[in-house]
């Protein structure tokens, strides 16, 4: 019997990315993946402009063509969320076909439920459940259909965790858990899947933020693998979801943790 032929390179040619966070970090390294893969890249950034507008200069400096632009936005603004996706259309020309939400923030503090403050735990809410559900909510309403069609929210292994001091972080994660697992069902004929990425313990600055090299030890010491993990572990289960191959997951949250999280 012959071998059956190789499978078809993953190539997201033609198709246009938008990332949120994408300035530095998980969301970064998936900005530079999906790239990679020939995705045209919309780069979401909150404040400052300067490491976006160098990850787009660094993608652009290759081609000749415009192959990446920085957009500012805050995704917990309704209005600056329509925008965005606006002006992602007019920068390609035609409506996205990948969302990558990634922005979000943690309290470096790691406080018990008994001291987190109101203004803490809403400030998570507003750009971690809020901001993801602005950002799905456009995405649905208006990524490419008929095939194609990604919603990929960047969630957290520590919603499976239970770790102390994680309360609003984990929370706010576990409603958008809830949230892309309906949005699936939802999308039922579109070609649009929704699927949410769930990275453990790993090396970026929002990692390190607020933990003494012992707890990163400690954390490194728990998982199978021995080691914390890195961004080139995520962005590459970003890029297979976001691809043809990944069509058939739907609805799913998918734990890369190196085994430190099962559930």
């Amino acid at each position: 019997m012959a071998a059956p032929p190789p499978p078809p390179p993953q190539t997201l040619h033609g198709r246009t990315a938008i990332v949120t966070g994408a300035s530095r970090g998980i969301g970064a390294a998936i900005a530079l993946h999906l790239a990679s893969l020939g995705a045209n890249l919309v780069l979401n950034y909150p404040l400052s402009s300067a490491q976006a507008d160098l990850l787009a200069s660094h993608l652009n400096s290759n081609s000749d063509h415009i192959r990446a632009v920085a957009i500012q936005a805050d995704v917990s603004n309704p209005d600056q969320v329509n925008s965005l996706f606006d002006r992602a259309e007019q920068a390609f020309g035609s409506p996205a076909h990948i969302l990558v939400h990634s922005a979000g923030v943690i309290d470096s503090k790691y406080p018990t439920v008994a001291n987190t403050t109101v203004e803490d735990w809403d400030h998570t809410f507003n750009v971690n459940t809020k901001g993801a559900f602005l950002c799905c909510r456009e995405a649905a309403k208006r990524l490419k259909r008929g095939g194609g069609g990604r919603i990929i929210a960047i969630s957290t292994s520590v919603v499976g965790g239970i770790f102390p001091g994680y309360a609003a972080y984990a929370a706010s994660k576990a409603a958008v858990e809830t949230m892309i697992k309906i949005m699936a069902k939802e999308l039922k004929g579109s070609g649009v899947t929704a699927n949410c990425v769930a990275p453990g313990p790993t090396a970026t600055e929002f990692f390190f933020a607020g933990k003494t090299e012992e707890t990163v030890k400690r954390m490194a010491d728990a998982c199978p693998l021995g080691r914390i993990g890195e961004t080139s572990d995520i962005a590459p289960v970003v890029g297979f979801v976001a691809g043809d191959a990944g069509e058939w997951i739907n609805g799913q949250v998918i734990r890369v943790n190196g085994g430190a999280v099962i559930t």
